[in-house]
């Protein structure tokens, strides 16, 4: 069964009700960091917020592998997410060819993996 969110108290929790994120970029490499907003919330983000997760939700826009690094000590994670800049900043045609955009979308993930129907 899927919580309802806090925020609104409508459909389900997504992650950006835990955290906040912030991305970068090395050429066709985009950085994106998910900072908890309580110990908390960490050891939950930790527990379900997976690079698995990361590349499914994220679908054609991380074409590459999608790597996680837990930085327990911030209580934040890092994904790195390969082949996700269409090329970099110099050869993309997309609006955001640097991927700053990336964070919001990794953080409107739903905190339930709701392809399998149950917590992540």
């Amino acid at each position: 069964m899927t919580q309802q969110g806090a925020v609104g108290g409508h459909g389900p929790r997504r992650l950006y009700e835990l955290a906040y994120g912030r991305a970068g970029d090395k050429g066709n490499i985009a950085n994106v960091s998910v900072i908890a907003r309580s110990s908390e919330a960490y050891a939950e983000i930790k527990a379900k917020i997976t690079a698995e997760r990361v590349k499914a939700h994220l679908g054609p826009l991380a074409r590459g592998r999608v790597e996680r690094y837990a930085l327990d000590t911030i209580a934040a994670l890092n994904f790195v997410l390969y082949d996700a800049l269409d090329g970099g900043a110099t050869r993309s045609l997309r609006l955001d060819a640097l991927g700053k955009s990336l964070a919001g979308a990794v953080l409107y993930m739903p905190m339930e993996d709701e392809e399998r129907g149950r917590d992540g």
